[in-house]
């Protein structure tokens, strides 16, 4: 397997110099760039591009999702997570928004990264579970999924944002899994999205606009 090229933009020295350490004790993975500055992010990616960029949120100058944005104009298939301390959906929205194929929080484990990079790697997304629970809070006070989805097709959604799967769902809710698929079912295509990962982006989205 080809080693995962990793840039890292984020302000906090001491976190980034950290998370360098961390990442460079995986085997697959290659950290090539570091900086505290969107605009050398920038720079950097006019002569060479990594495969997954780690984009804090809130930075000086430049903030993460201006450079999100401006790094995806000049190479759209760059892959990018985002990696926040915000409990805000706001700023989860303005990312994806911006083109970021995930988040994960700044206290994740090495795992997490391991898992969030490989996964965003191999063309997926991948949210954490504390943002999960964030955005399926959302979904059950946000008005418009109250008018847009029956009662029943927001515990689904809701409890599909906080990564639970079909057979946890019936459980949860006491009902068939075949009753599941079908409310899954509804909602993709109401939502007109293809699997569970579009399903969590359309659901932030939404929580943004509407």
């Amino acid at each position: 397997m080809n080693s995962i090229k990793i840039a890292i933009v984020e302000d906090h020295d001491i976190f980034r110099e950290g998370l360098i350490l961390v990442l460079n004790q995986i085997d697959q993975f290659e950290m090539v760039f570091g900086t505290s500055n969107g605009d050398l992010f920038i720079d950097y990616i006019h002569h060479s591009i990594p495969d997954i960029v780690l984009m804090d949120i809130n930075m000086p100058i430049i903030d993460g999702i201006e450079t999100t944005k401006k790094a995806l104009k000049l190479s759209p298939d760059l892959k990018i997570i985002a990696l926040t301390m915000f409990s805000d959906v706001l700023h989860y929205s303005q990312m994806i928004l911006a083109g970021a194929k995930g988040f994960v929080t700044k206290n994740a484990s090495k795992y997490e990264l391991q898992q969030a990079i490989t996964e965003v790697y191999n063309g997926g997304n991948y949210f954490s579970k504390e943002i999960l629970q964030k955005i399926s809070f959302q979904i059950i006070h946000k008005p418009f999924f109250q008018d847009y989805l029956t009662i029943r097709e927001q515990d689904v959604l809701n409890l599909v944002c906080r990564g639970l799967t079909s057979q946890e769902i019936a459980e949860q809710l006491f009902i068939s899994l075949k009753t599941v698929e079908v409310h899954r079912t509804n909602i993709f295509g109401k939502a007109k999205v293809r699997n569970t990962a579009e399903l969590i982006i359309w659901a932030i989205k939404t929580i943004f606009l509407q």
